[in-house]
């Protein structure tokens, strides 16, 4: 039987990486096709990279409007598909390309395995929350990270024996890599960065594309004392600039600007801050996991377990409701509570159940 991953952003890298050591691990047949939907190195290699990924075919797909990624994948992914005649096809995330991914197979009649099914953060505004729920409603075998995933499949009517709940393969990555990043980054050295810093990332849409979210964003860095590391994303910069707000942060004392780092060194700096400040679904869930309040730049989010055991925030792109939360997150003593997301097995648990269905 023959396994084909399809990934195409930072989020599937991450998410996909333990599960392929545990394909190898069994010597399973595997195929994995790259879409290039992140296509700079800053974004992409980088992580193949650190992950320790293997050799992949790479579509080249690069940017562009939803609608055109999403067919432009699907035309390049099903020619692989027909040519290499997958038994299931696993598909992680949210992205256009877990969309691409499942569309193009369910249309071939490959099974298809969603990889961190259910989550749900009722926002149809959200491409993310689009992804999300056709392609669950065309997946064979949805893998949910969390009960609330589970159930959330159930509320729409989605049955049972389609559902398994084996915890977030983010777990197994985060907790498998963190050695490995103490070992091995330099990024501390690498831009001076001292003790006391927050961590801050902004790439959403959502964010990036609306000045006046933005510029409240901007403001509310600007106005904290204390240094905030910023690792800027390509598509966040381009808007900084055209919308006049990237001297101003240029200008700040405390703010310093980074390229983007790859998983190791964004382990390392999650790990050591006092508070996160983002907009990342997975950066929400890694500060979670490594016991680091976070503030997050969103009117919602699909991962509630975080906000729920007291770790994570919601403040949106509000500048003073951005303050309040710093301080709030800053002064609060969370429990150190059961880890909601699994126990860091969720990749055997998966190859298990497709070994049960014949599948590989």
């Amino acid at each position: 039987m023959k396994i084909m991953s399809v990934v195409g952003a930072r989020p599937n890298f991450i998410k996909m990486a333990p599960l392929i050591k545990e394909i190898e691990k069994r010597n399973l047949e595997h195929i994995l096709v790259h879409t290039g939907q992140h296509y700079d190195d800053e974004m992409s290699e980088i992580f193949f990279d650190d992950l320790g990924l293997p050799q992949f075919e790479y579509l080249d797909v690069g940017s562009g409007t939803h609608g055109y990624q999403t067919g432009k994948m699907l035309i390049e992914l099903e020619k692989v598909m027909l040519r290499e005649k997958p038994d299931v096809v696993l598909v992680p995330g949210d992205t256009n390309t877990t969309l691409a991914g499942a569309l193009a197979a369910v249309k071939l009649h490959i099974s298809v395995a969603h990889i961190e099914a259910g989550l749900r953060s009722f926002d149809k505004r959200m491409p993310e929350e689009i992804n999300r729920i056709l392609t669950d409603h065309c997946s064979d075998l949805m893998f949910c990270p969390t009960e609330t995933a589970v159930k959330n499949l159930k509320n729409e009517g989605i049955e049972d024996e389609k559902i398994f709940l084996v915890g977030d393969t983010m777990v197994d990555a985060c907790f498998q890599n963190l050695e490995i990043a103490k070992k091995t980054s330099t990024v501390f050295n690498d831009y001076n960065i001292e003790k006391n810093y927050f961590l801050a990332t902004v790439h959403r849409a959502e964010n990036t594309d609306d000045k006046t979210r933005l510029e409240n964003i901007v403001d509310a860095f600007v106005s904290i004392n204390t240094q905030i590391v910023f690792p800027v994303h390509p598509r966040t910069i381009k808007r900084l600039k055209e919308f006049g707000l990237f001297e101003k942060l240029e200008n700040t004392k405390n703010i310093l600007m980074i390229d983007p780092v790859g998983y190791l060194d964004s382990l390392m700096l999650i790990s050591k801050a006092k508070l996160i400040l983002t907009d990342s679904g997975g950066i929400q869930k890694e500060a979670f996991l490594l016991r680091i309040p976070c503030v997050t730049l969103r009117d919602n989010t699909e991962w509630i377990e975080t906000i729920d055991y007291g770790w994570n925030v919601l403040v949106g792109a509000d500048k003073n409701k951005i303050l309040k939360g710093a301080t709030l997150m800053l002064d609060k003593q969370p429990k150190n509570i059961k880890n909601p997301f699994g126990d860091g097995k969720a990749s055997e648990r998966i190859i298990d159940v497709l070994s049960i269905l014949n599948l590989v």
